[in-house]
C-alpha cells in the first residue's frame, strides 16, 4: 500500500483537497480530527494538567489552549510531546485497517508534515498551494482570525516555497475545486494505476 503525506500552510485549501480524495474513494486519515477527539476524551486531563484552566467539562478549550501556547515554543513543545504519541497510535490503527482491507493508496492528511518530519513515514508528499493573497483572505475570512494571529501562525510553520520544493505532487488550489479535484485524481491514477481507490 502507498501513503501519501498531504500537507500545506493554513489557508492552502487542505480540508477541502482532503475532502476531494475521500469522494474519490481514497481513505484520508486527518489528524487535526484525531487531536479534537483526544481533546474531546482521553487526552483533555493531561493536557489541562500541563496547562490548567484550559478545559471546561473535561474537554479542552482550544481558544484557552491557543493563548497559552502560540508564541510560546516550550509551551507548544510540551503540548505536542503530550499529543503526537496518542496521533500516532490513531494513525497506526488507520493504516492497519486500510492494509487489512487491501487499499493501494492511503493519504494522511498532516498540517505539520515538514515541521514534525514526517515525510519519512510516507511514500509521496503532496502539497496543497494557493497564491499568497488567495492565501491570506481565506484566513483572515475566518471567525476570530486576526492578522497577528495569522502571521503567528505562520512563523511555526515551514514557508510555502519550501514545502513546493520537497514534494512529489503539488495541488493548486487557487483555480477552484474542479481544477484541484482533477488534480486529485491525476495524482491517484499516478500512483495506482486507475481514476480512483
Amino acid at each position: 500500500m502507498n501513503i501519501a503525506g498531504l500537507t500545506g500552510s493554513i489557508g492552502m485549501g487542505k480540508s477541502a483537497t482532503a475532502a476531494m480524495f475521500r469522494a474519490l474513494g481514497i481513505a484520508v486519515h486527518d489528524s487535526d480530527a484525531a487531536v479534537h477527539a483526544i481533546y474531546n476524551g482521553a487526552g483533555a486531563g493531561a493536557i489541562e494538567a500541563l496547562f490548567p484552566g484550559v478545559t471546561e467539562g473535561g474537554r479542552v478549550n482550544r481558544a484557552s489552549l491557543a493563548l497559552r501556547v502560540l508564541g510560546n515554543p516550550a509551551a507548544l513543545r510540551r503540548l505536542e510531546e503530550a499529543v503526537h504519541p496518542l496521533v500516532a497510535a490513531d494513525k497506526d490503527a488507520f493504516l492497519s485497517k486500510r492494509r487489512a482491507n487491501g487499499d493501494r493508496l492511503a493519504v494522511l492528511d498532516i498540517p505539520l508534515l515538514f515541521e514534525t518530519g514526517g515525510i519519512g513515514s510516507v511514500d509521496f508528499v503532496i502539497v496543497v498551494s494557493a497564491p499568497e493573497s488567495v492565501q491570506k483572505a481565506r484566513v483572515l475570512a475566518r471567525p476570530g482570525m486576526t492578522a497577528e494571529r495569522f502571521a503567528a501562525i505562520l512563523s511555526h510553520q515551514l514557508p510555502d516555497v519550501q514545502k513546493r520544493a520537497g514534494a512529489h505532487f503539488i495541488i493548486e488550489t487557487g483555480f477552484g475545486l474542479e481544477a484541484a479535484s482533477m488534480q486529485a485524481a491525476a495524482f491517484i491514477k499516478s500512483v495506482c494505476g486507475i481514476a480512483g481507490g
